[in-house]
């Protein structure tokens, strides 16, 4: 079984983070909260955060992109949980033992079944051939999104298989501070991680499209580069979070030379998210489509059909990008 397709959610905080007995704000029916402490990590600085590069955490699906049927495809994110006996089990030893690397599973036996097609994450351990479940007992991975298919129709409406086209949203490259949606070949994305973002995905915290014209689109990883990011205290991150314009986003992930992803959550800092008017979509945008006569009369709401035909259209804002079939 291949081992593609690292997770980019499974990433350590920047600073040494401790658990305080009252209800998160970020999770439903947690009764506890995880915020950074003023140190920074054992990880961040093994890691060399100071060189690193920051980017902006994008709130949406992790989503990758690799060959399958001899061509490049996209894949959602899929975890491979433990059936109800198997959970059951392991909240036990947790709650007596606290260390969950001490659990035995069976993989056969105490996993609900998934499709033939799924993969596991890159980062996913092997033991005796077998995918090793991780301290929360899931085995993250990946399964391939087909044209036809319900569960996943916001994901295959990002992407064109005949001509082998993703939409992207990502920074022009010629011109600063201005974003552009645009038909990417699938195969400049391969073994690439990108994540998911739009009106049915996580409560659409950035106000795109509607429920009669939903709009989705994808997003790399680490496309988002941020300037002029304060010093690495808690303070000065918390300041910047909450004074300026920039900091409206959900996070900060900073890729570091070694390809250690490290990562500070506004939640981590005590800070609520989603907020009105993130940074993203306060930003212009840019339609460049670049495709002859693309035309996809069987779906009257297709999204290259819609974005051809107002190709090289300038918004002041992604928000004002309403969407009239």
């Amino acid at each position: 079984m291949r081992r593609l397709g690292s997770v980019q959610r499974k990433m350590p905080c920047a600073f040494v983070t401790e658990v305080r007995e009252e209800p998160s704000s970020k999770r439903e029916q947690q009764p506890f909260k995880v915020l950074a402490t003023e140190t920074l990590s054992h990880k961040a600085l093994e890691a060399d955060l100071y060189s690193a590069v920051p980017t902006e955490k994008v709130d949406g699906t992790c989503c990758y992109v690799t060959t399958y049927k001899g061509q490049p495809y996209l894949w959602a994110r899929l975890d491979r949980k433990p059936n109800k006996q198997a959970e059951k089990r392991f909240r036990h030893f947790l709650h007596s033992k606290q260390n969950s690397k001490d659990f035995f599973w069976n993989v056969e036996e105490d996993f609900k079944p998934v499709p033939e097609c799924w993969i596991p994450a890159k980062e996913v351990e092997q033991s005796n051939g077998n995918p090793v479940p991780d301290e929360n007992g899931h085995i993250p991975g990946w399964v391939p999104v087909e044209p036809s298919s319900k569960q996943y129709c916001w994901h295959s409406s990002v992407v064109d298989y005949g001509l082998g086209l993703a939409l992207v949203l990502k920074h022009h490259p010629d011109e600063l501070g201005l974003l552009e949606i645009s038909a990417v070949p699938l195969s400049e994305l391969l073994e690439k991680t990108l994540e998911l973002i739009g009106t049915n995905i996580n409560g659409n915290p950035y106000g795109l499209g509607s429920k009669k014209y939903p709009l989705h689109l994808l997003t790399p990883h680490g496309a988002f580069q941020i300037r002029n990011l304060p010093a690495l205290r808690h303070s000065d991150l918390l300041s910047w979070f909450e004074g300026c314009k920039e900091g409206r986003i959900e996070g900060i992930v900073w890729h570091c030379k070694d390809g250690c992803l490290i990562k500070v959550h506004r939640h981590h800092l005590g800070l609520s998210w989603p907020i009105p008017d993130p940074f993203m979509v306060s930003k212009p945008v840019i339609i460049s489509m670049n495709l002859n006569k693309y035309d996809n009369g069987a779906d009257t709401k297709c999204l290259f059909t819609y974005f051809s035909k107002i190709d090289h259209q300038k918004f002041s804002r992604l928000k004002d990008l309403i969407l009239e079939v």
